[in-house]
């Protein structure tokens, strides 16, 4: 339905605002979504990057998340995270912090928000599933146990994930609030995770800065060299390095474009994608009106190797939700439409889509060791294909 401005109107909502920017900056019209397995619909973009729930576990219900994609975003990966923010009475009090940055307390890995997620994703009707793509994050990625947690969740709910993610390796304030041993790029139990992903087929969203917060001028950004050779050591390993390495204070460091372009370049890191998801990295690719061309010059070069995100956490309403989106619109602009349709649609699709089949099968191979509560149990069918309109 396209959308049209009428003259003389006095007030307009903020979400029917967004709604009609995101709409005429696309410039194609958009229908509803699909009412039946496999029915396709227009829509504007797909979502490589959503979070159910916050730092205290909170969140609405997935089906609740279904009206604010509506005719506007086809699928999504979407997941918890991973750390629960720790209630300490002796740092706050009787104040209940509800994110990391409003106490000194720990943070702590909390695994039932796999079992969370795949409950709300079973609630769903087959329609509504196919439009998700569920991640597992409930594992501390300096465990050597990591990659057991994954294959337990994969065993206990067969049909439900497709990767694993977004989980942090190195993050601006949070790791070094995290209880126990800070991951690291060089640890063994990353490796032992990856490897196992690489065989199940699981997408991996890793977040990872590619530089500390407020390093010294003149100095090589921290992570970066050491994140790539990670990445090379697992080339069976489907990767999407989440955010660029961006963060609210990883600014974009000295010639950040040439080396991300000599990173797309490199045939030895195919496999490793990006997604320029979060508001904050919209801000920092969209700062200046060379910036938004700058970008634009890199992603033509690789149209296949980005993704867009939201990064939303437990969004209420689709102006929330889609406020990203539109703030890319200077880069938008600036893509051809065909690039800007890859970025925003078809490389989900391909990299999605992949992991379904693969790790659908691997599940299928496995399922012997699955718990059940008899030997006649009829395990559910792997969700519909999403079909899309390109």
């Amino acid at each position: 339905m396209r959308m049209r401005m009428r003259i003389g109107l006095v007030a307009v909502t903020v979400a029917a605002a967004l709604a009609l920017l995101l709409a005429t900056s696309v410039g194609r019209p958009v229908t509803h979504g699909p009412r039946k397995p496999g029915a396709s619909f227009k829509y504007i973009a797909n979502d490589s990057h959503l979070h159910l729930t916050n730092y205290i576990q909170e969140g609405p219900p997935m089906s609740s998340i279904v009206p604010l994609m509506g005719d506007k975003i086809g699928r999504a990966a979407i997941f918890g995270i991973p750390l629960q923010q720790e209630w300490s009475y002796r740092s706050s009090g009787s104040a209940a912090p509800t994110y990391y940055l409003e106490t000194d307390a720990d943070l702590y890995y909390y695994s039932f928000t796999d079992a969370y997620i795949a409950t709300q994703y079973r609630s769903l009707s087959k329609v509504d599933q196919a439009r998700f793509d569920p991640m597992i994050t409930g594992f501390n990625p300096a465990d050597m146990y990591a990659a057991d947690h994954v294959r337990r969740v994969l065993e206990t709910y067969p049909g439900v994930f497709v990767g694993i993610g977004e989980f942090s390796i190195h993050k601006e304030f949070v790791t070094s609030k995290v209880a126990g041993a800070a991951p690291s790029i060089g640890d063994p139990a990353l490796d032992r995770l990856f490897e196992f992903c690489a065989e199940v087929g699981l997408v991996v969203l890793v977040h990872c800065d590619a530089d500390t917060p407020f390093p010294k001028a003149g100095n090589d950004p921290a992570y970066f060299d050491d994140l790539l050779a990670m990445f090379r050591r697992h080339p069976k390993t489907t990767f999407i390095w989440a955010h660029i390495g961006l963060g609210r204070v990883i600014r974009p460091f000295p010639d950040m474009g040439k080396l991300i372009e000599k990173m797309l370049d490199d045939p030895t890191l195919r496999h490793v994608n990006v997604d320029i998801s979060w508001t904050e990295v919209a801000k920092y690719l969209t700062a200046t009106p060379q910036t938004p061309e700058l970008v634009a010059s890199i992603i033509e070069k690789h149209p296949d190797r980005f993704l867009f995100g939201t990064d939303e956490v437990a969004p209420k309403s689709q102006g929330e939700y889609l406020k990203v989106l539109a703030m890319y619109n200077p880069l938008w602009d600036r893509l051809p439409t065909d690039v800007a349709d890859q970025v925003r649609k078809r490389n989900y699709e391909r990299i999605f889509d992949n992991a379904r089949v693969k790790v659908r099968a691997w599940e299928a191979s496995h399922r012997v060791r699955s718990p059940a509560p008899s030997r006649t149990q009829t395990l559910p069918e792997p969700p519909p294909t999403f079909e899309s309109t390109n």
